[in-house]
């Protein structure tokens, strides 16, 4: 059954449902509820059958889901029942999740959560650097080194090896040379960042100091290097004149809840270099570089208006 609801918002309704089931769930978390319910129809799709994936969950008669849901509060307890539900959302019966399953992401062999960064340095040398809410699988033996990017952004910087390093994401597969290199995935396609070294992808070669889009194995778009995008691997959002809603949209992927703006502002420019560790800190600087207010309904519901 597809039901057109995008792996973001069914994950969304995940942590809403987590977060409703505990004991410190208030009435302003309540109210960041209804506003998220409010906002569009999509999430009201996820949030009902959510609802059904717990309901079926409580009734079924296996051990794991039984020692799951009699567990005590906990991170470990949390972060099972995230990959239940999630199981349940792509289920055969479920959501049909329009471009990936987010469960390879929970079985991965390293990920990140939500707002933080790991530093992986890898048997051959190689250092592997995941951004907030990324996860990538590592296969090394003696013919070939392989990276999956399963979702999210890594930052890859290859050691001299005799054996070919391939990349692969769900847009294509890479054949990097040593050297460093940043990949992100979006929806349809991923934007690799060659800052040194060089990526080849069937006899076409992307050079350092170049990026492109790679989509269905193919580069699309190649020009010049953006390297304020490898910015966040020193803990840094850096920017030049970009629109104030998809500042916002980058800052989100490091914060918990809802965060955005009203249209009126929207469209104004932002420059500058902000610490990804303290978002609060951005939010306050927001308020004197330019003519805005921050709203903050929860701290999981945030809204930027003008003054």
């Amino acid at each position: 059954m597809s039901t057109g609801i995008s792996p973001q918002v069914a994950e969304q309704a995940v942590h809403w449902l987590i977060e409703s089931q505990g004991a410190d769930f208030d009435p302003a978390q309540q109210q960041a509820l209804e506003h998220w319910l409010q906002a569009d129809g999509e999430h009201q799709r996820a949030w009902a059958h959510i609802q059904q994936v717990n309901q079926r969950l409580r009734g079924a008669t296996s051990p794991v889901v039984h020692a799951t849901l009699q567990a005590p509060p906990s991170p470990a307890r949390r972060r099972a029942l995230k990959a239940l539900l999630l199981a349940g959302v792509a289920s055969a019966t479920g959501l049909g999740l329009q471009s990936h399953n987010p469960l390879p992401g929970l079985m991965a062999d390293y990920r990140s959560p939500v707002g933080q960064r790991r530093r992986l340095p890898l048997d051959d040398g190689s250092l592997l650097r995941l951004n907030t809410r990324s996860a990538a699988d590592v296969r090394f033996d003696g013919q070939q080194r392989y990276v999956r990017l399963l979702e999210g952004e890594l930052s890859l910087d290859v050691a001299r090896d005799t054996r070919p390093l391939v990349l692969r994401s769900d847009d294509g597969s890479l054949h990097l040379d040593s050297g460093r290199f940043n990949v992100r995935q979006f929806e349809g396609y991923s934007l690799v960042s060659v800052f040194s070294g060089m990526a080849r992808l069937q006899g076409q070669v992307l050079l350092a100091g170049q990026q492109a889009r790679l989509a269905a194995g193919h580069w699309q778009g190649i020009g010049a290097l953006d390297r304020n995008i490898g910015a966040w691997v020193d803990g840094m959002l850096v920017v030049s004149q970009m629109r104030l809603g998809e500042f916002l949209a980058e800052l989100s992927r490091y914060r918990h809840g809802q965060l955005g703006c009203s249209e009126q502002v929207a469209g104004l420019r932002i420059s500058g270099s902000y610490p990804l560790d303290d978002s609060e800190r951005i939010l306050e600087m927001l308020e004197v570089a330019l003519p805005v207010r921050v709203r903050r309904f929860t701290r999981y519901w945030i809204k930027v208006e003008a003054v």
